[in-house]
């Protein structure tokens, strides 16, 4: 019975070349709180590094606090999602209990110390958890943070008009390989990582909701990330933050707000139809036969993926507009939600 109460978490990271970063990240694993009742892995895959990195973990494994497992890729390109899925993989193999839980973050960055522990609570109520990631670094980037507080700002209006009870009272927008949890059996469920370059993270995200997993976006799990302007992954956030660099704000384009809010008003009125079985004025309001929505709901396990895959874009499209017009369109959309919050 002992052992039947015990989980047991791996800990996926892949590493290419961060011989530099690496020591404070293996650091921070040793630090992480551990919950009472749970087995700890730790599982690299050293992706075709060219530095010092492998000996930092070889030493590394002598002392650690977790068992470390490692296992090596030899590709010529970078690939992120190849690199994340090989990872998960070792560590799937290293579960070899589909009641485990993956776990993964990326080489350069550092987990509080409260990480497992806020994580594995905040999974205990959903499939996935989305934890925060938070940028540290010397350098300010004035013009990311805009962005960030825009769609943290959006995926709060989100909320308000289509709750969910596996989200927590304060949430976030992010959907970031940096920082992710899952139970191995909707890890397998979902196929793992796709093998793209960049976005792998947010597209596994994505591919959950529509099956009707329960994803929660848990502020309180936080990973501390790098700024830097070269990273591993093409597409990535030091992509994103070099360009932001040359660039500014003036060419960043975002979906406007009020055909974000249209969706999110028919995913909420799309769960209350798939729980009564009513599906007439859904497909009303969403210019679709009732036949076919109603065949979309037949395929649907709940109301999760009902509503996810249901609800198409907005009657306009969904619009391309610039940062300070959906900001100012965004808090005129608050402020008709919510009066008393808007004064």
């Amino acid at each position: 019975m002992e052992d039947a109460a015990r989980q047991a978490v791996a800990i996926c990271v892949p590493v290419r070349n961060e011989a530099a970063r690496l020591p404070r990240f293996l650091g921070g694993l040793d630090r992480l709180a551990v919950p009472p009742a749970t087995d700890v892995a730790v599982c690299l895959l050293l992706d075709s590094c060219t530095d010092g990195s492998a000996d930092i973990v070889a030493e590394y494994a002598y002392s650690a606090a977790f068992p470390v497992h490692v296992a090596t890729a030899c590709r010529p390109d970078a690939n992120a999602g190849i690199a994340r899925h090989g990872a998960m993989t070792l560590g799937a193999a290293v579960l070899g209990n589909a009641n485990g839980i993956l776990m993964t973050t990326d080489a350069d960055s550092c987990p509080q110390d409260d990480w497992l522990r806020i994580t594995l609570a905040a999974l205990a109520g959903a499939d996935v958890v989305a934890g925060n990631v938070i940028r540290r670094g010397p350098r300010r980037d004035a013009a990311q943070d805009r962005i960030e507080r825009y769609y943290a700002d959006l995926y709060a209006l989100r909320r308000r008009v289509d709750p969910v009870d596996w989200e927590p009272p304060v949430a976030h927008p992010h959907s970031s390989a940096a920082n992710i949890a899952i139970r191995l059996s909707t890890y397998a469920a979902l196929g793992g990582f796709a093998p793209v370059a960049s976005g792998e993270d947010a597209r596994l995200i994505d591919d959950a909701a529509r099956a009707g997993f329960r994803v929660r976006r848990e502020a309180a799990s936080v990973v501390h990330t790098s700024t830097r302007r070269q990273g591993r992954a093409e597409g990535g956030l030091a992509t994103a933050l070099d360009w932001l660099d040359r660039a500014g704000i003036d060419p960043v384009r975002v979906t406007h707000p009020v055909d974000q809010l249209w969706q999110y008003r028919h995913h909420a009125a799309a769960r209350s139809a798939f729980r009564r079985r009513d599906f007439s004025a859904l497909a009303a309001a969403i210019r679709l036969s009732v036949d076919h929505v109603i065949g979309v709901a037949r395929d649907c396990p709940n109301a999760e993926a009902f509503a996810m895959r249901v609800v198409p874009v907005a009657p306009q499209g969904m619009r391309q507009v610039s940062l300070p017009i959906a900001e100012a369109a965004l808090a005129a959309l608050v402020a008709a939600a919510d009066p008393a919050r808007a004064a």
